[in-house]
């Protein structure tokens, strides 16, 4: 791995990507409309996904913008079936205590539009797992800690990006945040600076594939943006 420079070096920007207003707009709403068409789904299909659609998926949110240019991230991808069943178990025993009352009724009732519940089994079902890590703070390689910046915001970015990927291959996703996750760091073999924040269940959807109906409500752009 090359080390990144430990002084300030300006380069000349490696692309220019510049589209007259017309061809701009036009892409933007093509791709709005792209976008508008994913949803998260529970019923994944078994037909195989090729691992090297995952990867360059996951390339592509390693590009992400981070805090200092500090990429604290990791991602693992995972096929294998036994590991994917220890994931279900593991996250299953944590849900089931979070619909029982660990949630807390408010977050429960906020819920029940969606139709969730403690069983997972897209879990085992979706063809992948991609499960992403947060750093909260660098190794050197003698061991000693330096600090990250923005890493929940990084992360966010990062996540995003691998989500809009996905969708791009004509994947579907879920995410899944059971907790605590901790568990993930002995199955999935990371070290301790690191915390797990997400499970994404990746494949294709069934034919016979539903969505929450609350799912499709989206909130109209006068609640969502403001312009000055």
């Amino acid at each position: 791995m090359v080390s990144p420079p430990q002084s300030y070096h300006p380069v000349p920007l490696p692309a220019h990507h510049y589209l007259p207003p017309e061809k701009a707009q036009a892409e933007a709403e093509s791709f709005f409309e792209k976008m508008s068409k994913r949803h998260s789904i529970r019923d994944f299909s078994d037909v195989d996904v090729d691992e090297n659609i995952i990867r360059t998926a996951i390339r592509t949110a390693a590009r992400a913008p981070s805090g200092a240019n500090q990429q604290p991230w990791h991602f693992v991808a995972i096929k294998n079936a036994e590991i994917k069943r220890r994931i279900r178990d593991a996250a299953e025993a944590e849900e089931l205590a979070f619909y029982n009352g660990g949630g807390g009724d408010e977050w429960l009732k906020a819920l029940e539009p969606i139709g969730t519940g403690p069983n997972k089994p897209h879990i085992t079902k979706a063809p992948w797992l991609i499960i992403v890590f947060a750093q909260r703070y660098g190794l050197r390689d003698d061991g000693t800690r330096y600090k990250h910046y923005y890493v929940p915001e990084s992360v966010g970015i990062a996540s995003g990006f691998l989500i809009t990927a996905l969708h791009n291959c004509g994947l579907s996703t879920l995410i899944h945040t059971p907790n605590p996750m901790s568990f993930l760091n002995e199955v999935c073999q990371r070290p301790k600076n690191e915390k797990p924040v997400m499970i994404i269940p990746i494949g294709y959807p069934t034919p016979q594939a539903t969505v929450p109906q609350a799912s499709l409500y989206k909130k109209a752009e006068q609640e969502v943006l403001s312009v000055f």
